[in-house]
């Protein structure tokens, strides 16, 4: 772990973490006594969606530690999709976690980072004592809503586009960003600025498209079984990119203690619907 620690606001700080050749923007908060919560960002977003969460969470005794995750991190954006399996990138939250001296952690994670973190709770479920997802149900019940629900290939449909190499670049650049800007338009300036200040290194929008192009058809998507790790799963029902039905069919494969919050909001929960997420994950992670 490098010394290069700034304040990054209350209770916040940056420290980049060194694993191996690869060097990762991480925001920390908290104890470094007290249990350590990971929390991983989807895409297109970065570790400075969480950070009022981390705030909240470190003053009721939990050590926080947000990365940009592989590819986010300028440091860690190694080339070619090769290296963005999600095995690599489960690998690396856990390795996160140990360069913390930690062995054990809560996780929270949204968008693609709840994918990954449906990985890791499944295939080490030992390093969890709780999982918390946002927006992405199970991975079984949501690629069986890929593969048989005309309403989830509809809106999964935007999936395409992302994987064609050069021209998802040069679409989602056009106009600085403007695409995304349709998306984050419930984050704050602040958010927005974050954002946009990692999208516009070039190999960043690349790696981050990576997670679509060596992680989803046939030959490249990981079956998942049922999880027994104590899991809180939170969706907003007018989400445009997960449908109810792998939602509903995503709930029989959690075998543990389980908590399911439907919320009548969108895709981007923390912006849009803090307060139930703050109360409903300290509610899960005392329990």
């Amino acid at each position: 772990m490098s010394e290069i620690e700034k304040p990054q606001g209350p209770k916040i700080k940056h420290k980049e973490i060194a694993l191996g050749k690869l060097r990762f923007d991480c925001l920390l908060a908290g104890n470094k006594k007290d249990d350590l919560v990971v929390l991983l960002h989807g895409f297109p977003e970065t570790s400075f969606m969480w950070r009022s969460l981390m705030s909240d969470l470190s003053s009721e005794g939990f050590y926080c530690l947000a990365p940009n995750m592989r590819g986010y991190s300028v440091n860690a954006c190694p080339k070619g999709k090769k290296n963005y399996h999600i095995e690599m990138l489960v690998q690396d939250v856990l390795d996160l976690a140990n360069a913390l001296g930690k062995s054990k952690f809560h996780l929270i994670a949204h968008d693609w980072g709840a994918v990954i973190g449906w990985q890791l709770a499944y295939t080490f479920s030992d390093s969890l004592i709780s999982y918390t997802a946002l927006s992405v149900p199970h991975l079984k019940g949501f690629y069986k809503a890929l593969q048989t629900d005309k309403d989830q290939q509809y809106r999964s449909r935007y999936i395409k586009k992302l994987v064609v190499p050069f021209i998802a670049e040069y679409a989602i650049r056009k106009n600085d960003f403007e695409a995304f800007r349709k998306l984050w338009k419930s984050s704050t300036k602040e958010e927005l600025n974050d954002y946009l200040s990692v999208f516009r290194k070039r190999k960043v929008l690349t790696a981050a498209l990576n997670y679509y192009r060596a992680n989803l058809g046939k030959s490249n998507t990981r079956e998942i079984g049922e999880i027994g790790v104590p899991t809180l799963f939170i969706w907003g029902n007018k989400d445009m990119a997960i449908g109810a039905y792998g939602v509903g069919e995503g709930h029989q494969y959690c075998k543990g203690p389980y908590t399911f919050l439907e919320l009548d909001a969108g895709h981007w929960l923390i912006q849009t619907r803090y307060p139930e997420i703050k109360e409903a994950v300290l509610k899960h992670l005392n329990a």
